[in-house]
């Protein structure tokens, strides 16, 4: 062990682990939301239309498409520790270059840089949950890890409000910079790979057991279950970027709250969406307590959970911003149930040493989804008005259940044609 990782016993040091990735999905989500709660604000700054705020969102998601499966194989190559190191690092500087910017130009460099280094937590958060718990606490411990998204998204509206009210957007982003800073510290100081017998008993291998099978990367596109996984992301994800890039300036350009009244109730569909995944991320692990197959398991909450999606066409006939919050608040309960545990279903389905790879492909191509679905909500939101999105919406995640069912299953590379990795 390196003589500057803090001397922590291994059951103790993997909640550690997950608190400090806790933290900087927090501050990964607080920079994204950054963008939609100041809307109004940046589009004054800049002189933007809702199609060039569509530009700001797709500068980033772009970036963050292309890099996601790139830092799915730089996590399975260099390791959890190194990638999300370096991935901190990079949206703290990202940050820190938004708040200084001046020009539109330079704002949307910093955009698509901090849409290049957030990738890397996910693919690293997914092995690191991986190879320290079991299949018993897997889905929980990611749910947690994972719940730093909406809670950054909770403490994203008071904070990013307050902070622009008080000073300017520019501090605002400055901020999010110096916090990511600390954050990159703490995961330098704390995180080490699992001892032999932690890793034994969260995937299986024998305590002395070297080497593992996994498929090559070319391998690993012939699978169904990854194009099911793809598929999924794809159809699914959108929905969520919907609640994160789009709510915000939705509510207070169409329902009429102000910056200060989004500061005070944007928050509540983040923590109802927080706490509910948690819960049903607890309940599939529930289920694996009692003896059920784990992927199955994820399987069967994730299809029951789905019916909550559709809601959002409700929003199509209430006037009330507060009515509007509470249903987006059950629609957000099934995006993030679905987004924490296909990461779980990704965990439970392929071999240890791809699923970070499996998971970069995943979140590229849950996020190609967005920034398909950015577009058309930016050039149709005026045109064709909100409900038409809502009932585009609604058939998402109904059509993510039908492909989880019948083209997702636990896949195991064949003796002759694995590869040995070390």
């Amino acid at each position: 062990m390196s003589k500057f990782i803090l001397p922590i016993p291994a059951h103790k040091r993997r909640w550690f682990i997950i608190f400090v990735i806790f933290l900087a999905i927090v501050f990964n989500y607080y920079d994204r939301q950054i963008v939609s709660i100041l809307k109004p604000m940046l589009k004054e700054e800049f002189d933007l239309g809702d199609d060039g705020y569509a530009l700001v969102l797709n500068v980033f998601t772009v970036f963050y498409a292309l890099m996601y499966p790139v830092s799915g194989w730089l996590v399975d190559k260099f390791g959890e520790r190194k990638v999300m190191l370096g991935g901190i690092l990079g949206w703290s500087i990202a940050c820190l270059g938004g708040g200084f910017s001046r020009t539109f130009g330079s704002f949307l460099f910093f955009r698509g840089m901090l849409g290049a280094a957030e990738p890397t937590n996910f693919p690293a958060q997914l092995k690191v949950v991986t190879v320290w718990f079991s299949g018993k606490l897997r889905a929980t411990a990611n749910s947690l890890c994972v719940a730093g998204s909406s809670i950054g998204a909770i403490i994203a509206p008071p904070l990013v409000a307050w902070l622009a009210m008080r000073y300017n957007f520019h501090t605002v982003f400055i901020v999010a910079g110096v916090v990511g800073l600390i954050i990159a510290l703490l995961w330098f100081l704390i995180y080490t790979e699992p001892p032999a017998e932690i890793r034994a008993e969260a995937t299986g291998e024998q305590a002395d057991q070297k080497e593992e099978t996994a498929f090559t990367w070319g391998q690993l596109w012939s699978r169904k279950t990854l194009w099911g996984i793809l598929l999924i992301r794809f159809v699914s994800d959108p929905v969520w970027y919907f609640c994160l890039f789009w709510l915000p300036g939705y509510l207070q350009e169409e329902s009429g709250l102000t910056l200060a009244q989004i500061g005070m109730f944007g928050w509540i569909p983040f923590l109802v969406a927080d706490i509910g995944a948690i819960g049903t991320s607890a309940w599939s692990d529930k289920m694996v307590r009692n003896g059920k197959e784990p992927l199955l398991a994820r399987k069967i909450m994730l299809s029951s959970i789905a019916i909550l999606a559709p809601l959002c066409c409700l929003t199509t006939y209430v006037t009330s911003p507060y009515l509007t919050i509470f249903i987006f608040a059950l629609v957000a309960v099934a995006c993030l149930s679905w987004l924490f545990t296909i990461s779980v279903v990704i965990a439970e389905a392929f071999p240890v040493k791809n699923v970070a790879s499996v998971l970069g492909i995943a979140g590229g191509f849950g996020a190609l989804g967005a920034v398909l679905f950015n577009y058309f909500v930016g050039q149709m939101m005026g045109s064709l008005g909100a409900g038409t999105i809502f009932i585009a919406m609604a058939f998402m995640h109904p059509i993510a259940v039908l492909i989880l069912w019948t083209m997702v299953k636990k896949e195991k590379p064949d003796e002759n044609q694995a590869v040995i990795e070390a």
